[in-house]
C-alpha cells in the first residue's frame, strides 16, 4: 500500500471582532450565513384601517396648509388704524366672549359711475357681534339711525365712518347703543375686495321671496328671479347693497339689512360645505385680504373659527321707533333690549 500523502492543515485568520463570538472557527459562521437565502419581505396587505390613517393625515395636513396660509395673508393684509385701536375697549376674549364693530364701507373707485365715487366713505353696513367659541350673536343698526356723533352733531350714524374712520364710527356706535356696551375689536370690509372672497367660496346660493329689479351699480342693474339663485362675487355685492327695488317699492334699509344677513349666512354654509374644504386655502389667501382689523393672524383666525362654529343663526335688527323724515329714530328700551341680547342671549 502506498504511503499516504501528507496533509498540511490551513487555519483562517481570526475575524477582527472573532473573540466576541461564540461560533469557532472564527469566519466559518459568516461563510453559512452567507449560504442561508436572504429573507423575503413580505408586503402588508392594505386595510381598511391604514386606508382611513392616510386620508384622516391627508385632512389634517390640508387643514394645516390652509392655516398657515391664512397667517401670511393676514400678516400682509391692511391693518386698522391707530385711531380706531384707541378707541376700542381691552379685554374680552374671542374664546370666551367678545364684541365686535362690523363695518361695511360704501368706498367706490373714482373712475365708477356710482354717486359718491371717489368721496369719503360711509359704513354701508353696520353689525355688532358677539361671539365665544360655539356662540355668536349679531345685531345690525340700520344706517339712518340718529345718532350723536362726537364732535360733529347729530345725524345719520353711518356719517361717523366718513367723517372719522373706524375710531369716529366705534365712539359713535358705544355711545348711541350705550347701556354698558363696550367694543373690544373691530372689523372693516371693503366691499370693493368682498367679491374676491365671495369668488374663492365658488359663490354663494340664497334664496328669494321676490324679485330683485335694482338701481344702477356702476352703470348697471341687477336682476334676479324669484326662488333660489347662485351668485358670483359681483352680484352678491350688488344683491347686499340694493337700496331701491322696483320689484317691491315699499322696501326700505331694514330689506337691505336682511339681504346683507342673508348673503353673510350663505357664506358661512358655503364654507362649511365640501365644496368650501375643497377651496380652503383659497378661502384661507381671501378671507383676511377682504378686511382691514386689529386683530392680526391668530385673532382673526380665532374670530372665523368662532363664526364657523357658532352656527348661522338669526341676526337682529335693531328696529327704530319712528322717524325724522329720512332719519330713523330708536328708543332707550330697543337699545337696552339689544345690549341684553348681545351680552346675554
Amino acid at each position: 500500500m502506498a504511503d499516504e500523502p501528507e496533509y498540511r492543515v490551513y487555519r483562517s485568520r481570526k475575524g477582527l471582532f472573532s473573540r466576541f463570538r461564540r461560533d469557532k472557527p472564527a469566519g466559518l459562521d459568516d461563510l453559512r450565513r452567507e449560504r442561508r437565502p436572504a429573507p423575503q419581505r413580505t408586503r402588508k396587505r392594505i386595510s381598511f384601517g391604514r386606508v382611513v390613517k392616510w386620508i384622516v393625515l391627508a385632512l389634517v395636513g390640508w387643514v394645516l396648509v390652509s392655516f398657515v396660509i391664512f397667517l401670511v395673508s393676514a400678516q400682509l393684509g391692511d391693518h386698522s388704524s391707530d385711531a380706531a385701536e384707541a378707541a376700542l375697549t381691552p379685554g374680552g376674549s374671542l374664546l370666551t366672549g367678545s364684541t365686535v364693530l362690523v363695518l361695511g364701507s360704501d368706498a367706490r373707485p373714482p373712475d365708477s359711475k356710482e354717486p359718491g365715487a371717489g368721496g369719503p366713505a360711509r359704513s354701508d353696513s353696520i353689525m355688532l357681534m358677539h361671539v365665544g367659541f360655539g356662540s355668536v350673536r349679531k345685531l345690525s343698526i340700520l344706517r339712518d339711525s340718529l345718532a350723536a356723533i362726537p364732535g360733529h352733531g347729530t345725524q345719520k350714524i353711518n356719517a361717523a365712518y366718513a367723517l372719522g374712520g373706524a375710531g369716529l364710527a366705534i365712539q359713535t356706535v358705544e355711545q348711541f347703543m350705550d347701556h354698558g356696551l363696550k367694543i373690544n375689536h373691530v372689523l372693516e370690509i371693503n366691499f370693493e375686495n368682498f367679491p374676491k372672497l365671495i369668488d374663492a367660496l365658488g359663490g354663494v346660493d340664497v334664496h328669494l321671496t321676490r324679485c330683485i329689479h335694482s338701481n344702477r351699480f356702476g352703470g348697471k342693474v341687477l336682476i334676479l328671479h324669484k326662488g333660489d339663485q347662485h351668485l358670483t362675487g359681483n352680484q352678491a355685492l350688488q344683491y347686499s347693497r340694493v337700496r331701491e327695488n322696483k320689484c317691491a317699492r315699499n322696501e326700505d334699509d331694514r330689506a337691505r339689512a336682511r339681504r346683507q344677513q342673508q348673503v353673510l349666512a350663505a357664506m358661512r354654509d358655503q364654507m362649511v360645505s365640501l365644496s368650501g374644504f375643497v377651496r380652503l386655502p383659497l378661502i384661507s389667501w381671501a378671507a383676511p385680504q377682504t378686511v382691514r382689523s386689529d386683530m392680526r393672524g391668530p385673532g382673526l383666525a380665532t374670530l372665523f373659527l368662532d363664526l364657523l362654529t357658532g352656527g348661522g343663526g338669526e341676526t337682529r335688527v335693531l328696529l327704530p321707533s319712528g322717524s325724522n323724515g329720512t332719519e330713523l329714530l330708536v328708543s332707550e328700551g330697543s337699545k337696552a333690549r339689544a345690549v341684553d341680547y348681545l351680552e346675554n342671549g
